[in-house]
């Protein structure tokens, strides 16, 4: 269903790096020292493109980065507390060569799963956060995934935190089954009982959040951000097109299009991103305080 996504998204969208959690990632490793931007084919010295947050300084195309390199350009240094650091997948419909490949991933990326979860500090504000990272599985929602973010909002609404989540997911994971649909109701009515608490919670849509994701938690939050034009969208466009017999929109699945329709609430840029996230969460702190 989702093959014309990934296709699109591979033409358009990949700048070919591994991306691999702070060691694999060929821009770190210097092995290139040129970037060459996959949409409007701008040269430039990759530790400048690095410095630039892995944003094309011609257009503004905003690179894939991990859940690390997130974590590093978002995070208060030293703030970071994470949770459920081990937690790794099983094989619930006992899928051919799974274990075979979550070891391999495990292996290649550091990462134990799709998810990255904890507390921290952004510029002094105290909350929950969770990153997804597209280098592993292209951070399908499966068991672990889903697990980890019920966990991480039941921890904030325990703890009474507000939580950021960025997302990025080509949607549920095909080797878990029906386990993997079941995280979409299960992470959504963990939301539901944070927000419930009177809490808030704060999505970033990265590049690209589709399918079961897109379905669940990564649409419900009070607040939805986006970086500029990605990909953001359930099923395909020709299962869609097939469906309702039109025509869509070129960009139907942009973040852009998204927000004239009213699906995301702000576009904001890598660089401000985290002065945006501070921002609100002191806002969201003030206001509780105020109604106590």
């Amino acid at each position: 269903m989702l093959q014309d996504i990934f296709g699109k998204v591979k033409t358009r969208m990949n700048d070919g790096t591994q991306g691999v959690s702070g060691m694999m990632n060929k821009f770190s490793t210097r092995s290139d020292l040129l970037f060459k931007c996959p949409r409007c084919g701008n040269v430039e010295i990759a530790e400048e493109f690095e410095k630039n947050l892995k944003v094309c300084s011609t257009c503004g195309y905003h690179s894939r980065i991990t859940a690390e390199e997130r974590m590093k350009i978002t995070v208060d240094n030293g703030t970071f507390y994470e949770y459920d650091r081990e937690m790794t997948s099983k094989n619930p419909i006992h899928f051919p060569d799974y274990e075979a490949k979550i070891a391999a991933l495990q292996s290649l990326t550091g990462l134990r799963d799709a998810v990255v979860t904890g507390e921290c500090s952004i510029e002094g504000e105290r909350c929950a956060i969770g990153v997804m990272d597209s280098n592993f599985m292209m951070a399908s929602m499966g068991s672990v995934v889903g697990e980890k973010i019920t966990r991480l909002f039941e921890r904030a609404t325990e703890k009474r935190l507000p939580v950021v989540l960025f997302t990025a997911s080509g949607g549920a994971r095909m080797q878990e089954g029906i386990v993997s649909l079941m995280q979409m109701a299960k992470t959504s009515g963990a939301v539901a009982r944070h927000s419930d608490a009177g809490l808030l919670y704060i999505t970033v849509l990265t590049d690209p959040t589709t399918g079961g994701v897109t379905a669940s938690f990564a649409s419900l939050g009070d607040i939805i951000l986006a970086e500029p034009k990605v990909l953001i969208g359930f099923a395909g466009r020709r299962v869609i097109e097939g469906t309702i017999k039109q025509r869509l929109p070129d960009d139907f699945q942009s973040a852009e299009f998204l927000l004239d329709h009213g699906f995301v609430d702000s576009i904001v840029t890598r660089s401000q991103l985290r002065s945006v996230l501070s921002h609100l969460l002191r806002l969201h702190t003030k206001g509780a305080a105020n109604n106590v």
